[in-house]
């Protein structure tokens, strides 16, 4: 009830404020059409009456306009019902009068307005003015001519009115043009309105955390504004999803954080219990327990800096902007070399050979760092897991998308590779093929994650891939120096 009653306020308001100002400019243009047409037809009877005027001074000749007997002659010879004819001199002194022979108790006309203008700008008039002579009420027009003003004038009677009164039809049609324009206005704005009350329901909805409803959503209109609320709402679900993922992820990753660290916790726990419970343990048996211990441990130690390493590069990606201003030209092609002459024991222990394709200078811009610690775990990686490989070969070519430069690194071995069906899954954190195999050979599970993080916080991509002669290749990219 109270969303019905927001939204028709909000409607109310809306209607309000459009109409309002729709209603004033059609009053005020129906006010400024109005005097325009009265004008018109002001000035078309002071017309008339000028062009009266004027063939009285062509007839008479402008030097016999005071004369009485042609002005007598003339005014009989060309009468119009009601109308008065007067010669007055610049001094506004009545010389001539057709209505009135005693000419000087008409007093003087000086200060009358059409006088006024007739004697500024050659011709005036006045509406609706009383005679002081007749007492009615006339319409004057003046001309003058040298020293004389011609002066006619009609009265008001009530066809003169109406003659004079602007046409009110466009006013009618004024009104109902409007009142239909507020039909339309209104089926707009409660069609606003209506898409208004569902986005305020979609957040009240949102706000205690319900589910949208898909059934209204269905009957939003297929239009611009249709489509801005579909999208508000699809956007905020999609961010909603990925929040809850984003919590579901870092639960899993505690999880699995938690579950590796218990096995080497409870490795270490169960050989020093049994050093404390057997003091008499031969001496062999318990440096063997006691170097178990120190694997553990250092295996423990080494997921514990993965997993701050990956949480490093989770801040990175979320301010990577600000990290890239602290990148520096690096060449990769050292950067290798010093992972290579780090495993190069390693290396030789599992009977493997690197071999390097790369240009003397490969620069990248990035933090070297990172950059080694993506070369190091691939290797480590190949080292590990790469069961029966004779060779890891690294190599570098240059390719170019859409006017981007950027390098494209491949780092392959000959091993045993994996099932395609591992592939997607390699560089999620804590992933194993084989877990019973993969703890033995004291891997933490989060040394491809670290390689996609860093490549992704340079701006690159990643993705595993089957050696077409068996084994697996990791393929990513680096932007150009």
């Amino acid at each position: 009830m109270a969303t019905a009653l927001r939204r028709r306020s909000f409607q109310r308001n809306l209607l309000l404020s459009i109409g309002g100002v729709f209603v004033l400019f059609a009053v005020c243009f129906s006010m400024y059409q109005y005097g325009r047409e009265k004008e018109y037809k002001i000035d078309i009877l002071h017309s008339r009456l000028q062009m009266y005027n004027y063939e009285m001074a062509q007839a008479l000749g402008e030097d016999s306009l005071t004369s009485p007997r042609l002005f007598r002659d003339y005014v009989a010879h060309h009468s119009v019902e009601g109308l008065r004819v007067s010669v007055i001199d610049r001094t506004g002194r009545v010389v001539l009068d057709s209505r009135n022979a005693d000419v000087d108790s008409l007093g003087n006309h000086l200060l009358r307005t059409e006088i006024q203008q007739a004697l500024h700008s050659g011709n005036g008039y006045d509406i609706k003015r009383l005679s002081q002579s007749t007492h009615e009420t006339y319409f004057y027009s003046a001309t003058r001519f040298g020293d004389v003003i011609v002066r006619t004038a009609v009265p008001y009677s009530a066809e003169l009115t109406r003659s004079l009164q602007a046409d009110n039809t466009y006013i009618y049609f004024a009104a109902v043009l409007t009142l239909l324009l507020g039909i339309v206005l209104f089926l707009i704005t409660r069609r606003i309105s209506r898409h208004i009350g569902y986005l305020r329901e979609f957040a009240v909805r949102a706000e205690r955390g319900e589910e949208p409803d898909t059934e209204r959503e269905c009957r939003l209109p297929d239009d611009e504004l249709g489509d801005i609320s579909h999208t508000i709402t699809t956007l905020y679900w999609r961010l909603r999803h990925s929040e809850e993922d984003k919590v579901r992820i870092k639960r899993q990753l505690t999880q699995n954080a938690a579950h590796e660290l218990k096995t080497p916790a409870a490795s270490i726990h169960g050989y020093l219990e049994s050093i404390l419970d057997n003091p008499d343990m031969p001496e062999e048996k318990r440096r063997h327990f006691l170097e178990r211990c120190y694997a553990q441990s250092e295996r423990m130690s080494k997921l514990l800096l993965d997993m701050s390493a990956l949480t490093r590069l989770d801040e990175m990606d979320d301010r990577r902007e600000r990290r890239q201003q602290d990148f520096r030209q690096v060449n990769v092609v050292q950067v290798v070399r010093s992972v290579i002459d780090d495993t190069a024991l390693q290396l030789h222990n599992k009977g493997i050979t690197p071999s390097l394709h790369l240009a003397p200078r490969v620069e990248v811009w990035g933090d070297q760092s990172l950059l080694y610690s993506i070369f190091r775990n691939l290797v480590d990686n190949a080292i590990a897991y790469a069961v029966g490989a004779s060779r890891i070969d690294i190599a570098c070519r240059e390719a170019e998308d859409d006017g981007r430069h950027f390098y494209e690194f491949t780092v392959s071995d000959n091993g045993c590779g994996v099932a395609p069906q591992h592939l997607g899954h390699l560089f999620e954190r804590f992933y194993r093929i084989d877990k019973g195999r993969s703890r033995k050979l004291g891997g933490t599970g989060l040394g491809l994650a670290i390689v996609k993080n860093a490549v992704a916080v340079h701006g690159g991509q990643v993705a595993a891939l089957s050696t077409p002669s068996g084994g697996l290749t990791v393929r990513f990219t680096l932007a150009r120096f």
